[in-house]
């Protein structure tokens, strides 16, 4: 058995050392300084890029951002409250908590506990794990029709920085919490974020850096396959970076099954935004503003793409070696909380060196002294894990006659809406699948919902505060047909809100292969 069958078997076997030891040229050593100094530069890259890119979120969707970028190092500042930052910070607090060992149902329950606002798969995540659907299930496509999003590619962060070298490593934390609000494409965002992470604190080129990102993933999956397009358009436009941009815009973006994207030029897909972060890392030439500015410029989530590519960029780069202006700005701020968490910039670096540590001794590494010796790792490709999206066809507005009332319904605010025990929506339709969008909100109550007469699940909709045309329930993979959705209230509600209210906004209708 050689060295690289050994290390996998450890890996896998829940990180366990090496049972040989290794070849000498298969460690590195790092300062205990150094490595410190580089998981400065990947905290403050994030905080650099978000800042920079905040103003521009999805003022740009289906084309390129437009207009100046401000590079204000005041703006660092801005970052204590961005969700980029303290959303990876819940996460990281439940592994100082409980160790490397803690198993997705902690991450799960932290994220339910959570107070502040949330969107998209990180939302339907939250709710599902709040209503008893725990990862894995929470971040289904059977439960969240956002597992394909972006979520957990903007919050892994914190795994990647402290893997130096072990981007094998990264991929089992990934998996583990990744699914908590993604599945396949949703969480290779996360392991393709975080292997540039781990490879980057001993490697400098970076197209090496982005290829062990893409080597983390299973080939098969899209998500690998896009940027495999990426990287080939990159070799043919080494130049000019907006061919490749338009390249990747004509072949792979939009196609997000995001209820506020479908038909739409918005598209948050974890795909098209890991594309972005992509051309940004390989057009920068290692220039942090070169990077973050073409990570920003080519759109849609434009304050995390260009976030978690200067965080990688960080690391190669050093705290030390990072603008001084920014750095002196953040100098002034690290001592204060960030949002909803317990961390300051000084805590979650320290926190993240020594569960770094921790890791190192795990995987076959030693430490003596102020010397760090890494077992380095090379990416292991993550099972294989896909869905088909059936493909949006019509978005149908809760006037069209393929919706009918039972009972009594209000209209107001674009919806419908009843408090009364035993009204019913039903929406027919026909094709493969469908959605049916609605609110979350303080008063809203617990309905059931039946597919073609057969209850499928009963769905809790209460939230603190409004979430609108987000999705209810949702179906695909049927037999292509005539099929019928009802939505029913059941009178009963949450503890804590204030009444059994259903509300429907509208429907998507989906389309897919013939069964």
């Amino acid at each position: 058995m050689n060295h690289k069958q050994l290390l996998i078997i450890g890996i896998l076997a829940f990180l366990s050392a090496p049972a040989v030891a290794a070849p000498e040229d298969s460690y590195r050593v790092i300062t205990e300084q150094d490595l410190l100094n580089k998981i400065r530069g990947g905290w403050a890259g994030q905080m650099i890029g978000v800042a920079v890119g905040g103003p521009t979120e999805f003022r740009a969707q289906g084309k390129m951002y437009d207009k100046p970028i401000e590079w204000n190092p005041a703006s660092v500042r801005s970052a204590i409250h961005q969700d980029d930052l303290y959303v990876d910070m819940t996460f990281a607090a439940v592994m100082d908590r409980e160790g490397l060992d803690a198993p997705s149902v902690s991450y799960g329950k932290a994220f339910a506990q959570s107070q502040y606002e949330l969107w998209h798969a990180n939302f339907i995540g939250r709710q599902n794990n709040r209503n008893g659907i725990l990862p894995p299930e929470s971040g289904h496509p059977l439960f969240n029709a956002h597992a394909d999003d972006i979520d957990f590619q903007i919050e892994a962060d914190f795994i990647g920085l402290m893997c130096p070298g072990m981007p094998a490593s990264s991929n089992v934390f990934c998996d583990r919490v990744g699914h908590v609000m993604n599945y396949g494409d949703g969480v290779y965002g996360g392991m393709f974020v975080c292997a540039m992470y781990a490879a980057a604190y001993f490697e400098n080129d970076i197209e090496a850096i982005v290829q062990a990102g893409i080597d983390s993933l299973p080939p098969e999956s899209e998500y690998a396959r896009c940027l495999v397009d990426v990287m080939k358009w990159y070799k043919e436009y080494p130049n000019d970076w907006k061919q490749t941009w338009q390249r990747f815009e004509d072949r792979w973006a939009n196609r997000d099954l995001c209820p506020h994207g479908v038909l739409g030029t918005f598209d948050i897909d974890a795909k098209t935004n890991g594309a972005y972060i992509a051309i940004g890392m390989l057009y920068g030439e290692s220039d942090l503003q070169k990077t973050i500015n073409i990570s920003t410029i080519c759109g849609q989530d434009s304050d995390c793409n260009p976030a978690s590519a200067a965080g990688v960029l960080g690391i190669i780069l050093g705290y030390d070696n990072l603008p001084k202006e920014w750095t002196d700005e953040i100098e002034a701020i690290k001592d204060e909380k960030f949002n909803y968490t317990d961390y300051s910039f000084e805590d979650i670096c320290l926190s993240t060196l020594e569960r770094a540590k921790k890791l190192v001794l795990r995987t076959g590494g030693s430490i003596e002294g102020d010397s760090i010796k890494v077992a380095l790792q090379q990416p292991i490709p993550a099972k294989l894990e896909q869905w088909k999206q059936d493909e949006p066809i019509a978005v149908l507005e809760n006037s069209d006659p393929a919706f009918t009332w039972e009972k009594e319904w209000k209209e107001a605010d674009g919806e419908h809406h009843s408090n009364v025990e035993g009204a019913q929506a039903t929406f027919t339709f026909e094709g493969t699948g469908a959605m049916v969008l609605g609110s979350y909100n303080k008063n809203a109550g617990i309905a059931d919902v039946y597919l073609d007469g057969e209850k499928k699940r009963s769905i809790n909709l209460y939230y603190d505060r409004r979430k609108w045309r987000e999705s209810i329930y949702h179906v695909m993979g049927l037999p292509r047909g005539k099929h019928v959705i009802t939505v029913a209230v059941t009178g009963h509600h949450d503890p804590a809100s204030s009444d059994c209210m259903i509300s429907i906004d509208c429907a998507v209708v989906l389309d897919g292969p013939e069964k």
